[in-house]
């Protein structure tokens, strides 16, 4: 019988075997009580009353336990809460039959023989299972040769428990060879006769001693500074680093060998999660019909991933591409047929397409993620920025007005705040078009502010990447500029929060940390890869920032409703001036609009502009500079 089938046997009869076990070392404790008290003066009665001490004893040992849960299977073999309930269950009975056996007169047996019998019970109970436990915990030696040598980062229990699984899984073909933790009480430990080496900072010495070929970093809640240290350090003696994603992420609760994945730069780029207030979110969503446009992007497929965990009684997800569509029902539902009214086929370009839809499914909560986003793109095709991001805007924002939407939330961008892009422009005049409707509405009517999201398509990373793997060179815009980052999982988590804390008009903003330089993050992709990579700088683009920025020259840094988030307040734009304009106008004319829009301080009162733009009379003065050459 191989040690798995003895394991899978006790553990199917556990609470019988358990209460035969105990129940048998009593037995024996109380006949070494009986023969150490009395000797050779030990006589048939006296063993005759100790047998019926002895069955007591055990009855009420059962008892106890049976009511603590002790033999039912609801605590670990071993474990501290099995040893708490099953000392108190042993005490429990040890001092009834002591109490009982000292108000009989003459005494059943000698005062001295329950106390002692039940310690020394307990005793080898804890014994056995104590020696159960390192039994069944007992982990096959890896081949050394045949493995990766890794040390862990972090000696506590998901150190532990990796370490483990690293040496009972032998095909993921990994050994663990040391430990390291900053915790003083750690030092000189070992787990499954592996030691714990140093602290973090010694992670150099100890690769090197031990001759280690990964590094895998077992702590969840490591920051993700601590993580780029550790990258660094990693780099510099050759070995590769992994780390153990959180528990939030693999949705378990033990550290399992097959979870350890290679860092990537969202592990060392993004905030630290918003704390996301779930009984506010499930108010205004749980129940809800909740409509996301854009929902085949990278931010409308996780926005829509995360609201579907919050029960919405619909969830409506928009996109003109029907391949992000199939995408993104495939990775909520498990198939993608595109047959159920969950998904939506439409252009927000096409305003009464746009109206029929949301008068026939009559959303009750609004997440606009719909947007063109590549900088460079918008600069050529400025018109195609007018009528996604703007008009685009406008037609969804004036439908939800049309049906009563109680909580609308516009995905805008830190490149609105003093825009000097078209890009920026056209989410600027997005924002202010959404204040307005919010003047005009009895629902809640919202922005929300973040910077570059990680992993998003045609995001920085993913073209870094790819010259990484085409051999290079990787380019890079300026050796100094920098740019906010965040993941997409913490920007929609802001986004849905902003749907609970907003107030009508205004832009909500992340406090996003510091700014981290491009040129750092090519530089650790490169190192990663372990390649001699060269990094060329092709200097700024037409409207791009060196430094981009959360907020506007005129705008404030509210922070009453959550740390981490910003209030700024945002000047209304009626639709209706944007909707005038003639779109046909040359490119130098439309980003003449937008600069209009953007400077407009109020839509009343308005006159118009040799440009073709209505603007408050005397807002500015009419000889406006001249549009920038393209």
């Amino acid at each position: 019988m191989t040690r798995e089938d003895l394991q899978r046997r006790v553990r199917a009869r556990r609470p019988v075997t358990l209460m035969a076990f105990d129940a048998g070392a009593l037995v024996v404790a109380y006949a070494i009580s009986v023969v150490l008290r009395y000797d050779e003066a030990a006589t048939a009665t006296v063993w005759a009353y100790a047998a019926a001490v002895t069955v007591g004893a055990v009855l009420l040992q059962w008892t106890i336990g049976l009511l603590r849960g002790s033999y039912l299977g609801r605590v670990g073999v071993a474990t501290i809460e099995e040893t708490m309930s099953l000392g108190l269950a042993a005490a429990g009975a040890g001092f009834i039959v002591f109490v009982a056996n000292a108000l009989t007169h003459p005494h059943w047996i000698a005062r001295s023989i329950p106390p002692s019998a039940t310690f020394l019970g307990l005793f080898m109970m804890l014994t056995a299972r104590a020696a159960w436990r390192y039994y069944a915990d007992q982990v096959q030696t890896v081949d050394d040769a045949a493995a990766k040598r890794a040390v862990v980062v972090g000696a506590g229990f998901t150190g532990t428990r990796l370490a483990r699984s690293m040496l009972m899984s032998p095909e993921a073909g990994m050994v663990p060879v040391a430990f390291l933790d900053d915790d003083g009480w750690k030092r000189q430990r070992r787990h499954f006769g592996v030691p714990v080496m140093g602290r973090v900072r010694h992670l150099e010495r100890v690769v090197e001693q031990t001759e280690a070929d990964v590094v895998v970093v077992a702590i969840p809640s490591a920051s993700k500074g601590l993580i780029k240290s550790l990258a660094e350090a990693a780099n510099r003696v050759g070995v590769t680093l992994k780390v153990l994603p959180p528990f939030a992420e693999t949705f378990a609760s033990q550290a399992d060998v097959r979870d350890v994945r290679d860092v990537n730069m969202c592990d060392i780029l993004g905030r630290a999660a918003v704390e996301t207030d779930l009984e506010s979110i499930a108010h205004y969503v749980t129940g809800k019909r909740v409509l996301v446009t854009g929902a085949g992007g990278s931010i409308g497929s996780e926005l829509c991933r995360q609201l579907d965990k919050f029960g919405p009684a619909e969830l409506i997800m928009l996109d003109r591409d029907e391949s992000a569509l199939h995408s993104v029902q495939l990775s909520l539902r498990g198939q993608a047929l595109l047959d159920s009214k969950e998904v939506v086929l439409n252009d927000i370009r096409d305003e009464a397409a746009l109206r029929e839809i949301f008068h026939d499914r009559r959303p009750e909560v609004v997440f606009h993620a719909a947007a063109l986003k590549h900088l460079p793109m918008l600069e050529q095709y400025p018109h195609e920025a007018m009528k996604t991001n703007v008009l685009g805007t406008a037609n969804v924002l004036q439908a939800s007005a049309e049906v009563g939407v109680q909580h609308f939330v516009n995905i805008s961008t830190d490149k609105a705040a003093d825009p000097t892009s078209v890009l920026g422009y056209s989410k600027r005049v997005a924002e202010r078009l959404t204040a307005a409707m919010a003047q005009q509405t009895d629902g809640s009517y919202l922005s929300v502010r973040f910077g570059n999201v990680l992993g998003s398509r045609g995001s920085v990373l993913h073209a870094f990447t790819a010259q990484i793997a085409a051999g290079g060179p990787v380019t890079v815009t300026h050796p100094d500029i920098t740019r906010y980052f965040m993941t997409v999982e913490e920007a929609v988590q802001l986004v849905i929060q902003a749907g609970a804390l907003g107030k009508d008009g205004e832009v909500l903003i992340l406090d996003m940390g510091t700014p981290v330089k491009i040129d750092d993050v090519a530089r650790q992709l490169i190192a990663q890869s372990g390649k001699k990579i060269e990094i060329v700088y092709t200097g700024l683009r037409e409207g791009e920032k060196l430094h981009e920025q959360l907020f506007g020259g005129a705008e404030g840094d509210e922070r009453s409703r959550h740390p981490m988030i910003s209030h700024a307040s945002v000047p209304a734009l009626s639709p209706d001036v944007v909707r005038a304009y003639d779109v046909r106008v040359s490119c130098a004319g439309m980003l003449q609009a937008f600069e209009d829009w953007v400077r407009l301080p109020d839509p009343s009162d308005v006159a118009e502009t040799t440009a073709g733009v209505k603007v408050r009379v005397g807002s500015f003065d009419p000889d406006l500079p001249a549009p920038r050459a393209r």
